[in-house]
């Protein structure tokens, strides 16, 4: 496990972060806690004997201080269109693999296009939207392909019980909206485009529990630049359960509100990843509660592999391509149910 070595969290109180630093905490790593207001980082630290090293991304100066001495950083700071690229860097100068939990499909984008080459000469390993968003389904498409490497088309259809959002969620879609002016992100002929038609809805046969239930076709998450980034698949689609799609952006929505000791909410997801060659069907399922929080021991879980040299790749890398897709989504069992095909 984590051999008592430190792992900077920048953004460690916000909601995900918190996360993120309990489960660093349980796998034997040591948290340094990080983020712009030093006060939040005092009542976090208080009792847990953590060291708290506030810092900004317009301070590089600052941001070195929270990596010194620490094996890598985990970015949990959103919106990650502003914080990944000032992390990323800091991350660089101090030799340190990166990590973060972006669900922004542009902020992910830019961290491929920008650092790819520099991460790569530098044996670096630089890990964008390691989260519920992004990771996920690019570890069961990678699993489903059972090392395949191209596929005609893949479908990644999330069913979520409810979505209340975080201020960070809300923040970080707000910034989205702005950088599309007014326009949404699809991924077909094998690129990012952007498009000013509404999304379609249709129906989406979920496995069980879920079964049936109304979908908005390609709304778009941050699986449709991490599956492409190392698989050869021209069309990637993402679909949502109606209902959360509608709650993430109602303005009355609830912040999501603890229910169990852990902190994690009353929120379930399945996950149904369809991949399709030719006449050919491989379906992946993943079931779990809380999207949030299961974001924490999908980026611990990274950071353990990468720290003990299981990786299959260095430069900027999704999942997918950096681990072993199956073996990781076992290693998740506590947390993720998940079927893959035989």
């Amino acid at each position: 496990m984590g051999s008592a070595q430190v792992v900077t969290v920048f953004g460690a109180y916000g909601h995900t972060g918190r996360f993120v630093v309990a489960e660093l905490r349980a796998r034997g790593f040591v948290p340094v806690l990080s983020g712009r207001d030093a006060g939040k980082l005092e009542r976090l630290a208080a009792g847990t004997g953590f060291g708290a090293r506030p810092a900004t991304v317009d301070d590089p100066a600052s941001l070195d201080r929270a990596l010194a001495g620490a094996a890598a950083v985990i970015n949990c700071a959103g919106p990650f269109a502003h914080t990944a690229a000032p992390v990323i860097e800091a991350a660089l100068r101090a030799g340190i693999p990166y990590l973060d939990v972006a669900a922004e499909i542009e902020a992910n984008a830019d961290t491929f296009a920008a650092f790819a080459d520099r991460a790569a000469e530098a044996g670096a390993v630089v890990v964008p939207a390691m989260a519920f968003y992004g990771a996920l389904g690019d570890l069961l498409a990678t699993a489903a392909l059972a090392g395949r490497t191209a596929a005609d088309e893949a479908h990644v259809a999330y069913a979520l019980s409810s979505w209340h959002p975080t201020e960070g969620t809300r923040r970080a879609g707000a910034v989205s909206r702005e950088r599309r002016g007014g326009g949404r992100v699809v991924f077909r002929g094998g690129r990012l485009r952007y498009v000013h038609d509404a999304p379609a809805g249709q129906e989406w046969d979920f496995p069980g529990p879920v079964g049936k239930r109304e979908v908005i076709a390609e709304f778009t998450m941050a699986d449709v630049v991490t599956l492409p980034s190392h698989l050869d698949i021209p069309e990637v689609r993402t679909y949502m359960t109606a209902a959360a799609a509608r709650e993430v952006v109602a303005p009355d929505s609830p912040a999501p509100v603890a229910a169990d000791a852990d902190g994690r909410s009353d929120q379930t997801f399945v996950i149904d990843v369809v991949v399709r060659s030719g006449g050919t069907e491989r379906r992946a399922v993943a079931r779990g509660k809380d999207i949030y929080a299961v974001t924490a021991p999908l980026v611990v879980e990274a950071v353990d592999r990468i720290l003990t040299g299981r990786t299959r790749a260095v430069g900027v890398a999704s999942a997918g391509r950096l681990f072993d897709a199956e073996d990781f989504l076992r290693a998740l069992s506590d947390h993720v149910e998940v079927e893959l095909p035989a």
